[in-house]
């Protein structure tokens, strides 16, 4: 018993002692506090480092977000811009080539060629719903240049404004309101290879000028056009055919000035009504007058004649009735002043008839009779031309068209140029 409480007494003092030297000093104690206090002011630091580092980042995060909303909106713009661009621009063109393959009776002026007679583009912008831009720009014959058959003409390029919703008005280069073909001439829109003769010579298509335009409809069917613009100055074909008289020419198709430098001390008035009232049908009328044919430049100056005014007056009809289609036109030119009447130039007219058949979607036959005479107003001079076309349309496309036709061209003077035979052509517009 007694050896007993000697042994716990024992064991209870060795635990005494032990638990003694396991507790630190106040020294220790000091130094751990220290070292603690040391730490968890670098954890402090850490933090504020962290939060540091954080708002940075948070910084960072949004100038990238902001960065790639930019890019974002300014994508998203300009793909708005390509796609307004697009919408807003349109691209077109037409084109044809011809073989002429025609023989004169009366002579030898034969005509055997291949020619890629028109190469042509269109331009046009829509700036607003009520503004817009057009233009057309064309190639003849292929090639351009010196001593080149061809030549780059700018035909179109005005500025359209809408007034209202009945009248707009444009200002430029355009198309005179006049004739059937002047305004609209793509290949496909027409039968035969070659435009007609009496349009060609006497109005003459095609035919633009410079200046302004207005336009609008009346109602009940009506439209009218009111321009002024440019005129002709045939000064340039007055040259004396016969050296001992001085008698001068004033072809009208050889005063088209093109607004090309075009002198403008006389400008031209055109006027045009139509009514298209009945589906498939037009019917319209202009007239034009300018003061001085000549620009004042007339060589028949020279020799003391008066060139004067120029009057013209065209009229012409469209019928589209099924499958049946018929166009006729009346043009005359009356030039004022001794000048032109001396070489019979003060009359020049001319008429044509054309009715069509289409057969289907993709053959049209057509015949045309045509009169035509640029020195009308002297009788005694042998200068008037008939003549007889017929052919095929061959549309491969709505666009896309083959023709082909014969012609008969009978000359009242026996020295003139008749020439008859075969035009082949292919055609396009886009």
């Amino acid at each position: 018993m007694v050896f007993k409480k000697t042994l716990v007494a024992a064991s209870l003092m060795a635990a005494i002692s032990a638990a003694q030297a396991a507790t630190p000093s106040n020294e220790e104690m000091w130094q751990m506090m220290q070292k603690m206090q040391q730490q968890m002011s670098e954890i402090q630091q850490q933090n504020q480092n962290l939060k540091a580092e954080n708002e940075q980042l948070k910084g960072k995060v949004a100038e990238t977000e902001q960065a790639v909303e930019a890019v974002v909106v300014a994508t998203e713009e300009a793909a708005s811009s390509a796609m307004a661009w697009k919408n807003n621009t349109t691209i077109g063109g037409y084109g044809e080539m011809h073989y002429n393959n025609l023989e004169d009776k009366n002579g030898t002026s034969d005509k055997d060629q291949l020619d890629f007679h028109r190469f042509v583009l269109f331009f046009g912008h829509e700036f607003t719903d009520d503004l817009r831009f057009f233009s057309e720009l064309e190639l003849e014959h292929s090639l351009s240049g010196d001593g080149k058959p061809g030549e780059v003409e700018l035909e179109q390029a005005y500025i359209e404004y809408d007034i209202n919703d009945q009248n707009r008005v444009k200002g430029g280069v355009f198309l005179l309101p006049v004739g059937i073909l002047n305004e609209t001439h793509e290949p496909n829109t027409f039968y035969g290879t070659e435009r007609n003769a009496v349009e060609k010579n006497i109005i003459p298509t095609t035919w633009w000028e410079g200046g302004v335009m207005l336009s609008g409809e009346l109602g009940h069917g009506f439209s009218y056009d009111a321009a002024v613009h440019s005129g002709l100055d045939v000064s340039k074909s007055a040259d004396p055919t016969d050296a001992d008289e001085g008698v001068a020419t004033f072809k009208i198709r050889d005063g088209r000035q093109k607004v090309a430098e075009a002198q403008a001390n006389d400008l031209a008035y055109t006027g045009r009504l139509k009514w298209t009232a009945i589906p498939g049908v037009e019917l319209a009328a202009t007239m034009q007058y300018q003061e001085d044919i000549t620009q004042g430049n007339t060589h028949a100056d020279n020799i003391g004649l008066d060139a004067g005014g120029a009057t013209l007056f065209e009229t012409h009809a469209v019928i589209e009735q099924g499958p049946f289609g018929l166009r006729a036109l009346y043009a005359q030119w009356d030039l004022d002043g001794d000048a032109p009447k001396v070489a019979g130039y003060d009359e020049q007219e001319g008429w044509y008839i054309e009715p069509s058949y289409r057969i289907n979607e993709q053959f049209g036959v057509f015949a045309r009779y045509s009169e035509w005479d640029n020195q009308a107003g002297d009788s005694s001079i042998e200068s008037e031309f008939e003549q007889i076309d017929v052919g095929v349309n061959w549309w491969l496309h709505k666009n896309v068209v083959v023709k082909a036709d014969y012609q008969f061209q009978d000359a009242e003077s026996d020295s003139a140029k008749e020439l008859e035979g075969l035009n082949l052509g292919i055609g396009y517009q886009f």
